[in-house]
């Protein structure tokens, strides 16, 4: 199954690429159902089931719903247009998507959460209805959110993992060690194979150029929650902290006074500013989540701004080969919080981060799937349970020990010679095993962890 760097980073809003992106896209792909069906519509329902119900409140999906049904889109989102919009839509209790005529939509009684009937292809469902003038159902589809913005209608999820209907590509791995045997046949690195996947299937635009917007966004993120402090919305009354560590790393440098560890606060506060801006709504990118959107970034700022030799021009070779591990953990595991708990999310961004890293400091292919070998292994059974639904605590710290956690998997496998005990693929199989044997309670549903043993006020 092909997935191009490009869909495993999206840029698109926060707080959560599952709860808030997939659903406003579920909502998009619906709406264009809409205008291809030849009945006409009259209003619209939709209900939440699973997590999207249970932590959906803290995460936004009602409201990304709702817009998303008045025609809104994560990559070209308006946090300014959105306000106005849902202020009109809760007044009139109406939506005018474009391409189609005003139909009746009150998010207080049309936009159900359904804590009792859970769907059965994924913990992350919903389903999304147009009716006719009397309220009879006229067009009706179940849509998962499957993690990292990621949307499948129940037709699609059923079809299976493996449907890809695109162009062949030349380097078709689904393995760790279909990638590595494939390195060795053809002497390229691995993202030298993912480069040739992607002119594949890419027919127009620069890929470099694209990859560079893809950490122009995520970099400016950071530079962006550097500069604001406060609270974040939601509730909780969480402080944004990375602000003040940056001011206080600063005052710090050219004093000799800190201690060597004092990296690990780089860059746990590089990854920290991304997810509070997360957390409050802003642009991010996914990668390969939201609520994992710190670690990569920050780890790949941590290497331009303190590795002697670091350049720019490397940053598309750090993003190929993260998205070459994350697109092999989506497609043999998964991605998704409430589908197998934050190892997929946090586990998988480190995965992701250390594999880039170990790349642009000229580590074998081997090297390489080490790396995120030992990024992944050591995240294994970490549960999602989120405080009050939102995606704040632990969310935003564990980021900053998600990149930590990536630069010591890096440097560890750069100090061996890429022989190992354990396959990347066999910790991914055991990351899904581990994901289905792990109580509801602590795979996004705040029912379970921190988010009961801590207040929530």
């Amino acid at each position: 199954m092909f997935l191009s760097v490009f869909d495993m980073f999206k840029i698109g809003v926060g707080p959560s690429s599952s709860h808030t992106m997939g659903p406003m896209v579920a909502a998009a792909r619906f709406l264009d159902k809409l205008r291809r069906s030849p009945f006409s519509a009259y209003g619209l329902r939709a209900s939440l089931h699973g997590s999207l119900a249970f932590t959906g409140i803290g995460h936004a999906t009602d409201r990304a719903t709702i817009l998303g049904l008045a025609g809104f889109h994560p990559e070209t989102y308006d946090r300014a247009k959105a306000d106005a919009a849902l202020a009109e839509i809760t007044a009139t209790k109406r939506v005018t998507p474009e391409g189609l005529p005003q139909l009746v939509f009150d998010p207080a009684d049309d936009l159900k959460f359904d804590y009792d009937t859970p769907l059965e292809g994924h913990a992350n469902g919903m389903i999304l209805m147009a009716t006719d003038a009397q309220g009879d159902v006229i067009l009706r589809e179940i849509y998962y959110s499957v993690g990292g913005g990621f949307v499948m209608t129940e037709a699609e999820l059923a079809a299976g993992k493996n449907t890809d209907p695109g162009a062949p590509i030349p380097y078709p791995f689904h393995s760790g060690a279909e990638m590595l045997r494939m390195c060795a046949e053809s002497s390229k690195s691995i993202a030298d194979l993912k480069r040739a996947n992607e002119y594949a299937r890419k027919t127009s635009g620069d890929l470099d150029a694209g990859l560079m917007r893809i950490w122009e966004v995520m970099n400016d993120c950071i530079t962006r929650g550097l500069e604001h402090d406060g609270e974040l919305p939601g509730g909780l009354r969480v402080k944004r902290r990375a602000k003040a560590i940056h001011e206080h790393l600063l005052a710090e440098r050219g004093l000799n006074l800190s201690a060597p560890h004092t990296i690990n606060d780089w860059m746990s506060c590089f990854a920290m500013a991304v997810n509070e801006e997360n957390a409050a709504g802003g642009q991010v990118v996914t990668a390969p989540t939201n609520g994992a959107a710190g670690v990569l970034p920050a780890t790949l700022r941590y290497w331009l701004e303190f590795v002697p030799g670091a350049t720019v021009t490397r940053v598309p070779e750090f993003l190929l080969t993260a998205a070459a591990i994350g697109g092999l953990i989506k497609h043999n595991a998964s991605i998704s919080g409430a589908e197998c708990g934050c190892q997929a999310e946090v586990g998988s961004a480190a995965a992701m981060a250390a594999a880039g890293l170990t790349a642009v400091m000229n580590g074998t292919p081997e090297q390489v799937e080490n790396a995120a070998e030992i990024a992944l292994e050591h995240h294994l059974g970490m549960t999602c349970d989120p405080v009050k639904g939102l995606v704040q605590v632990p969310c935003i710290e564990r980021n900053g020990l998600g990149a930590i956690k990536a630069v010591s998997a890096a440097s560890l496998a750069l100090r061996g010679d890429g022989t190992h005990f354990v396959p990347l693929d066999s910790v991914i199989e055991t990351m899904r095993q581990t994901g289905e044997d792990m109580h509801e309670k602590y795979k996004e549903t705040s029912l379970g962890g921190l988010a009961v043993n801590v207040p929530n006020c």
